[in-house]
């Protein structure tokens, strides 16, 4: 089924929020240069309360973005932190409490003013935390819950932005944490010369708090939110791309065995949909669209390497199969070939008939069927024999076997078939061309039988209405699962082509089968 890309009731108030949100993510990128899809990335994994890790060199404003993100919020707390191999726990979950630890013999840290009592986080250079902070990482990044002492509690951080200008050692001790962090990218210098120029030019303080206070999140706007994500319908065409996503990937590794496997747990599996629920909300829509199933691309790699081929995966799944299973295509082409098969079958009657064809002799001579001794050739070109006609002479070349000239003649085309007549010395003789006998398969039709036809004719009307119901049902649906797929707040415009291209191939297929079946429907009432 194909389903309307806004409900009807809230479609103003899911404009709002769009433009809202576009305008939201045009100030926190205000003075950012080249930096606009890990903004976006940003924001949009703090919604869906999940975790993001930007790679890539010192200074190219990695943390700059987490400052950034966290003055898209009200009251925002923000906390960051540069790690090294001599960070303990105290400076990033805070210090343990004396005057508890002394009057009430209790271990408990002081965590206001440190990650746990933070609503944006930035850890610099992750990687090089010890042992006792990625555990307890583990349980925050994961299920939002931090161990204080004796007591668990749920943090309210809505997005750790994790840095590094390195992937993480290849051992068991990192491989959890890595995997926790949801969304990837990788960030770089700014490549157009002109945004370089702006960028060392620009006075302005980036740093600076400048977010209309309109367009900041609440903490309960958030949690509002939360259950509408939730409610955020995944139509079966966005199933079917996650499904053949994952086929794809599988395939991949199994043909790929010196290549580093692409791995994908159940559990991010699970949190991906949560991230397309997210954008689909925030684009204002109450379902997924295709379009949003492109943000796969930075949650399914391991490593740099792997990004192509993930790409690679994704366009060619959704221009091949991304409306392809809503409107059962390929249920579509395999009634029509089963009906056409059932109906060639009853009026079709195979026949074989004999026919008498001249032999060729090296691709472009015919021969004659016996020699006279009054010349020596017996191959003509098949060219001379078809500017032959009967009664009227003409002089043709004769040939011997190896294809030499050895004689040239007047004639005329026989009145027999395949043969010629020759006119020497006064004297005209008839010779016959060397046949061979070919056996041809022909098709007789006949009408087929009342009972046959009337059920045949049921069998059309269901297809016919069929395709007729699901390309209607495009078109009507056209304009409102195209229109404005250019403008996915954290999609870049370029992939709506593959969208539409995927959208008009099964268009035209729903045509093509109409005209199959229109044709059976005249091969059989026609008899």
């Amino acid at each position: 089924m194909i389903t309307e890309s806004l409900s009807t009731p809230d479609t103003e108030k899911s404009t709002n929020l769009y433009e809202r949100m576009n305008k939201l993510l045009q100030a926190l990128c205000n003075g950012l240069y080249e930096r606009e899809i890990p903004v976006y990335l940003s924001l949009l994994s703090a919604v869906a309360g999940e975790s993001i890790f930007l790679l890539g060199p010192p200074g190219v404003g990695k943390s700059l973005i987490a400052r950034r993100l966290k003055n898209a919020f009200k009251g925002g707390k923000s906390f960051e932190y540069l790690m090294s191999k001599f960070s303990t726990p105290d400076e990033v979950f805070g210090p343990v409490s004396i005057k508890k630890l002394k009057e009430e013999d209790r271990y408990e840290r002081l965590t206001d003013a440190y990650l746990p009592g933070a609503n944006i986080v930035f850890l610099d250079e992750i990687w090089k935390a010890g042992p006792a902070i990625q555990n307890a990482l583990l349980t925050i990044l994961n299920e939002k819950i931090f161990r204080n002492g004796d007591q668990e509690y749920k943090v309210d951080i809505h997005c750790i932005i994790s840095a590094s200008n390195e992937l993480p050692i290849q051992n068991a001790n990192l491989a959890p944490i890595w995997d926790r962090f949801l969304i990837r990218h990788e960030i770089g210098d700014i490549r157009k010369f002109n945004n370089f120029l702006n960028m060392i030019t620009d006075t302005q303080d980036v740093y600076q708090d400048d977010i209309p206070e309109d367009l900041q999140i609440s903490l309960d706007e958030l949690k509002a939110w939360n259950q509408s994500i939730k409610q955020v319908e995944l139509g079966p065409e966005v199933l079917n791309i996650i499904q053949m996503t994952k086929i794809k990937i599988d395939d991949h590794n199994q043909s790929n065995s010196g290549v580093k496997a692409i791995i994908i747990h159940d559990r991010r599996w699970k949190k991906i949909v949560r991230l397309l629920r997210t954008s689909a909300f925030l684009n204002g829509r109450s379902s997924v669209d295709l379009m949003d199933c492109f943000l796969m691309k930075h949650c399914l790699w391991s490593d740099p390497t792997q990004r192509k081929v993930i790409n690679t995966i994704l366009e060619e799944v959704i221009e091949q199969h991304g409306y392809t299973l809503t409107v059962n295509i390929s249920n579509i082409q395999k009634e029509v070939i089963s009906f056409k098969k059932d109906v060639d079958k009853e009026i079709q009657i195979p026949q074989t008939r004999s026919d008498n064809q001249l032999m060729v002799f090296h691709d472009q001579y015919l021969q004659l069927s016996q020699v006279d001794g009054r010349f020596h050739g017996n191959l003509i070109l098949i060219k001379d024999f078809k500017k032959l006609k009967l009664g009227e002479e003409s002089i043709i070349n004769f040939y011997d076997e190896n294809q030499n000239l050895v004689n040239r003649i007047n004639c005329s085309r026989g009145d027999e078939e395949h043969s010629i007549q020759l006119n020497m010395s006064n004297s005209s003789i008839l010779y016959h061309l060397k046949t061979k006998i070919i056996e041809k398969q022909e098709m007789v039709y006949k009408a087929p039988h009342t009972v046959v036809r009337q059920y045949w004719d049921q069998k059309y009307k269901q297809i016919e209405e069929y395709i007729t119901e699901k390309k209607s049902q495009m078109d009507l649906h056209a304009d409102k699962l195209l229109k404005g797929i250019e403008h996915n707040l954290f999609v870049e415009d370029r992939y709506a082509e593959i969208v539409k291209s995927n959208f008009n191939r099964v268009s035209k297929k729903l045509d093509q089968a109409r005209l199959d079946i229109e044709k059976i429907q005249y091969s059989y009432s026609h008899q």
